[in-house]
């Protein structure tokens, strides 16, 4: 889930022209269904080393109240965490972005920089966090800020 800022009027006046007029926008494909099932068979092929698919997991694990890698701020503001797919989602998005920065391995890095977007919409916060402005950005800032980098089994 992107967070989409407010338009400017000159933007938002564009799109009504362009969505609420005639206009008919000329479209170009970029890749056909062959490049992109391709591509996404190469984001699969991203070495992930065990210490960073171990990070990815304890990430989810840790936006659950219950659970061993939970911050306080966690235990006291989310009902519910992050699914599996929640996992899926963030190793598969740092090995993208690992392919787009040129490397072919992905990293802590790549996780922490997609956590908020893969997993803001998939924590639910409890009337607590709601009742004092805490987001779920505020909660998954700080699950990459205090979760320790590597763990022993």
């Amino acid at each position: 889930k992107l967070i989409v800022g407010t338009p400017a009027r000159e933007e938002l006046a564009l799109v009504l022209n362009r969505t609420t007029t005639t206009h008919v926008s000329e479209v170009e494909p970029v890749l056909d269904a062959p490049r992109l099932l391709a591509h996404q068979q190469l984001v699969r092929q991203v070495a992930i080393a065990d210490h960073v698919l171990d990070y990815a997991v304890r990430l989810v694990l840790a936006t659950h109240p219950r659970e061993a890698f939970a911050s306080s701020m966690v235990t006291r503001f989310v009902k519910f965490g992050a699914s599996p797919r929640a996992a899926q989602a963030i190793v598969l998005a740092a090995k993208c972005l690992a392919l787009m920065d040129g490397r072919s391995a992905a990293s802590i890095a790549d996780i922490q920089s997609i956590a908020a977007p893969a997993l803001r919409h998939r924590l639910i916060l409890n009337f607590e966090a709601q009742a004092q402005g805490v987001t779920a950005d505020a909660v998954i800032d700080n699950l990459t800020a205090t979760l320790p980098q590597l763990q022993e089994a």
